[in-house]
């Protein structure tokens, strides 16, 4: 489609006034001058090689976390002998905020020329782009030769695994006390037989194994570790409790967060970590596993995960939970504490797990609601408001209270803390063999 340049409006303007201004010439020879201009632009947009015949190829990141900068490039060709200005116009959504979706590039004869776009998403999920604008400028530039394009591309932003050092630092320490426990306990539910090796001077003699040290003719003994291959369910709400912000965030954010380090924890010391999504129905299943791309697998199922404004169905999620994946598991559910929310949904349903399983309920706690608790108020509004929030703080320590009454253990936790909590509190389920 050819389209004019403001080169061209430009000049149509400028003879237009000469024309006006010099005096004795005819009206009609406005019109004839214009005329020879627009001439000129549709042949100069005819000499301009097509759009479509101009190889144009998008490399975008793929995978980008949230908050982070990427880069897209654009590579732009020329199949023809003299050089020609291509302009790109990309389908970036707002949200990608990108530094522009708009550029220029002077392709020389037979060559080429890349541009580029930095990105630094504001929300996570999907983002496809499938059409590029393409517009290449005559030799004159008075007017140019458009065309959409397509090009299908995906960026999917990742949320954030902020506590990526703290599940590192859970890991180390996990495989320092795992050393301890070979050298100092023998037997427990915590343990299982690991290796025989010859007996040393720190070692107890109640762990030596006789029938091996008859058969070496040396003192033998038996060592442990930790337990492996125990099963990690996590199943995260994605109602709508889970759509607040606390400290600007989602609470499903935060959630994602300690999903991903408990995920991270228990596939590198040896367990199965799975998923389970849900709101009124289940979204996303990820099942038990410890391969090195357990981590990732989870992470996809859930990055495009939204609130939903609905309200959750526990006792539909425990219900497939439990019919999916019958062995014994450590059951971690990401919620709110909302005490009405709570005994009309999870409460009800919480003993058909509870029963045969370990469970912990994570929630993140909002600071701004204790700091408001704690204010002397100044006013008729601020007192209103300590009162509330002092209520709220009573309603969730009534629903604790509850959770932990039908057998549940509850972390709840501050911004920046749920995930190392709750790291911890499945450290202490391992090391006390519970599972």
């Amino acid at each position: 489609m050819p389209v004019p340049t403001r080169r061209l409006a430009v000049i149509a303007a400028v003879v237009s006034l000469l024309v006006l201004a010099a005096p004795g010439w005819p009206g009609w020879m406005l019109v004839v001058v214009d005329g020879l201009v627009l001439v000129a632009a549709a042949v100069d947009a005819a000499r301009a090689p097509a759009p479509d015949a101009v190889p144009v190829e998008r490399e975008t990141p793929g995978v980008v976390p949230l908050g982070r900068e990427a880069r897209v490039t654009w590579r732009v060709g020329n199949p023809t002998d003299h050089a020609v200005r291509v302009r790109l116009a990309d389908q970036l959504a707002p949200s990608l905020r990108a530094t522009t979706r708009r550029v220029a590039v002077l392709v020389p004869a037979r060559g080429s020329a890349t541009a580029a776009t930095s990105i630094r998403p504001a929300r996570r999920g999907r983002f496809d782009m499938n059409e590029l604008t393409v517009r290449v400028d005559g030799p004159l530039r008075l007017a140019a030769r458009q065309a959409r394009r397509r090009l299908p591309a995906t960026i999917r932003v990742y949320p954030p695994f902020t506590s990526r050092n703290e599940a590192e630092l859970r890991i180390d320490k996990a495989r320092i006390l795992e050393v301890g426990l070979r050298s100092a306990r023998g037997h427990g539910g915590a343990t299982e037989f690991d290796q025989l090796r010859e007996y040393r001077v720190d070692d107890e003699s109640r762990r030596i194994d006789w029938a091996a040290t008859a058969r070496a003719g040396k003192a033998i003994v038996r060592t442990y570790r930790a337990e492996r291959n125990q099963t990690v369910l996590l199943l995260l709400d994605a109602g709508r409790m889970m759509a607040g912000r606390v400290a600007d965030v989602p609470r499903l954010d935060h959630a994602m967060d300690a999903v991903m380090m408990l995920t991270a924890v228990a596939t590198r010391l040896g367990d199965r970590a799975g998923l389970v999504a849900f709101d009124q129905q289940v979204r996303a299943i990820v099942p038990p596993g410890h391969a090195p791309d357990q981590l990732g697998r989870v992470t996809e199922a859930m990055y495009s995960l939204e609130p939903q404004l609905v309200e959750s169905d526990y006792r539909g999620a425990f219900g497939q939970t439990l019919t999916r994946f019958r062995r014994r598991a450590l059951l971690v559910v990401f919620t709110e504490l909302a005490e009405q929310a709570m005994a009309e949904t999870l409460l009800p349903a919480l003993p058909m797990v509870a029963r045969d399983n370990l469970v912990i309920i994570a929630s993140v706690r909002d600071p701004q609601v204790l700091a408001w608790s704690r204010a002397v108020p100044r006013d008729a509004t601020e007192a209103y408001r300590r009162a509330a929030a002092a209520a709220a703080l009573e309603e969730r320590r009534r629903t604790i209270a509850r959770l932990r009454g039908l057998g549940a253990t509850v972390v709840d936790a501050p911004p920046g803390e749920l995930a190392p909590q709750l790291a911890d509190a499945y450290l202490r389920v391992k090391a006390t063999g519970r599972l």
